[in-house]
């Protein structure tokens, strides 16, 4: 019983966290979507499959749903603790890399005095958040680390639970003005930080 109440109050806070955020972004135009969230092992809200390997839309017709106005937002998470979506390709785009060399880019755009607006997961995973633009560079596309998130696609969007933790901003847009970048800014950082590790293997290899 303990167990249960312990349960319903944290859905219920978080329900109220992303409620929040959801309306307070969409009134900034972003193109926020109810997701599926972490239940027992499993993830929930969405009739049908609710195996997956990380929140989907809830909506079948999510596509349809896009843009729709802060009020009606507001109304998706009054009743389950919902994950909060972007969706991709819209206006806005992200890119997708492991920690490691999501780390190195921070310090790239860091150094330059730019930075940029930035989602980890709990699964090491980052995401820079880009203004919809081209597709990624041939070197990075080559990478099996990066990944570009765009037309027909959505990210997880802080404070979503996950199974193992929640999502959350390692550069939060507040940081940047609201200023999203453009792809070529982010992928240019993406380039340097690659080069940077290769630069650096290379020297302590001959050291």
């Amino acid at each position: 019983m303990l167990g249960t109440v312990r349960s319903d109050n944290w859905r219920r806070a978080f329900r109220v966290e992303l409620r929040a955020e959801a309306i307070g972004l969409a009134f900034r135009g972003w193109p926020v979507l109810p997701g599926t969230y972490p239940v027992a092992g499993h993830w929930a809200g969405r009739d049908g499959s609710e195996d997956s390997s990380g929140p989907v839309p809830v909506h079948a017709d999510w596509q349809d749903r896009i843009g729709t106005q802060p009020e009606q937002v507001a109304t998706w998470w009054t009743g389950q603790p919902y994950s909060l979506l972007l969706a991709t390709g819209l206006g806005y785009d992200a890119i997708e890399v492991g920690d490691e060399l999501g780390r190195g880019a921070a310090r790239v755009l860091r150094s330059v005095g730019l930075p940029v607006p930035i989602i980890a997961t709990p699964e090491h995973r980052w995401f820079f958040l880009t203004r919809t633009g081209p597709g990624l560079a041939a070197e990075l596309a080559a990478n099996p680390d990066i990944a570009l998130r765009g037309a027909g696609d959505w990210i997880t969007l802080p404070p979503s639970p996950f199974q193992h933790g929640v999502v959350h901003w390692r550069v939060k847009p507040e940081v940047c003005g609201w200023q999203i970048p453009s792809s070529e800014t982010v992928q240019d950082a993406l380039l340097d930080a690659m080069h940077s590790d290769i630069r650096h293997l290379v020297t302590t290899a001959r050291d």
